[in-house]
């Protein structure tokens, strides 16, 4: 009888491996992160951690033996959903995994626009001496979460340490630590002018596209500043721009873009009042780490029990 196959598409610790193998020891375990360690075995797995593009061909097929796919990412928007959804196959995502670089990302972007840290490494380069009008704290301001997640929620935290006033935005308004008042998507009209800053941290879905654009910066304060670390695609790009420029809002901080990498020619590169990383945020030395111990093992342990991998499993209907 063919043994049962699992394809990780990513360069893992050995001490993973024996973790793993642990596990499914009549499995055969397939490792590594080039595309000729594991590409011949794609038709035959039926656990792949770590979707590639290239996998669609083999894995999508009536033939194939895919049951259940674990994301590297914790966005799930770029895979083949409406496929993977009609065949049935179990989806988790890498959700959790960036909660705390992302926030600390958060957190990096919103204290340089305050304190001018991003002038001020300008000013370095041509060894200007200038105060550039700083005045401004983060201490006892309002921050807006708009997705109050495992990421929302650490930001909510961190916030609490700068004596924030926290408000959240989540699909359900479901209360939650840290948070202290929620409101729900179709309430961005009410959070949004109290906010200071205005935090983007969900997930890109059909509800979540655009949902950024003139009208919600219009209704922001000329003082406050913007942070995306969710998705491009959640803001019209030219809105923002024209916000910027208009100084309908005072700055912007973005790790993500409707398109990437971000053209050349886009006017955000050359704002003094943006600060631009290149989809950066969820780095961090620690990643793989957390993928294998705290999602697949335990999801692999309830799978080899015939029970459904628990851990950021995706609701399709959802999208996340």
């Amino acid at each position: 009888m063919k043994k049962r196959k699992l394809v990780i598409t990513h360069t893992v610790e050995q001490e993973h491996i024996k973790q793993i193998k642990a596990i499914i020891p009549d499995w055969d375990v397939i490792s590594g992160k080039d595309k000729e360690i594991w590409e011949s075995h794609l038709k035959d797995a039926e656990v792949i951690a770590g979707w590639r593009k290239s996998a669609e061909k083999e894995c999508l097929q009536n033939d194939s033996n895919l049951k259940w796919l674990q994301t590297w990412s914790a966005g799930v928007n770029s895979l083949p959903l409406e496929v993977l959804e009609s065949k049935n196959i179990l989806l988790t995502s890498a959700n959790g995994v960036h909660t705390f670089p992302i926030s600390e990302t958060i957190f990096a972007l919103m204290l340089s626009l305050t304190r001018k840290i991003h002038t001020y490494v300008q000013n370095q380069q041509t060894k200007t001496w200038e105060h550039a009008n700083l005045k401004s704290e983060i201490h006892q301001k309002t921050i807006g979460i708009i997705g109050v997640g495992a990421i929302g929620k650490e930001t909510a935290r961190i916030a609490k340490a700068f004596g924030m006033t926290v408000l959240g935005v989540r699909r359900s308004g479901k209360p939650e630590d840290f948070v202290d008042q929620m409101y729900t998507t179709d309430q961005l009209s009410i959070l949004l002018p109290q906010c200071d800053y205005v935090v983007i941290t969900l997930p890109l879905t059909k509800e979540t596209f655009h949902l950024f654009g003139k009208e919600q910066f219009n209704l922001m304060k000329p003082s406050s500043f913007f942070i995306n670390i969710g998705r491009g695609e959640i803001v019209i790009e030219n809105d923002l721009i024209a916000a910027l420029h208009n100084q309908t809002i005072a700055g912007a901080g973005l790790d993500v873009f409707e398109k990437e990498p971000l053209s050349e020619d886009s006017p955000l590169w050359d704002m003094e009042n943006v600060i631009i990383t290149p989809h950066t945020a969820g780095a961090t030395e620690h990643y793989n780490q957390r993928v294998i111990e705290n999602i697949f093992i335990p999801n692999l342990k309830n799978y080899v029990a015939d029970k459904t991998p628990a851990i950021n499993l995706v609701t399709y209907s959802k999208g996340y």
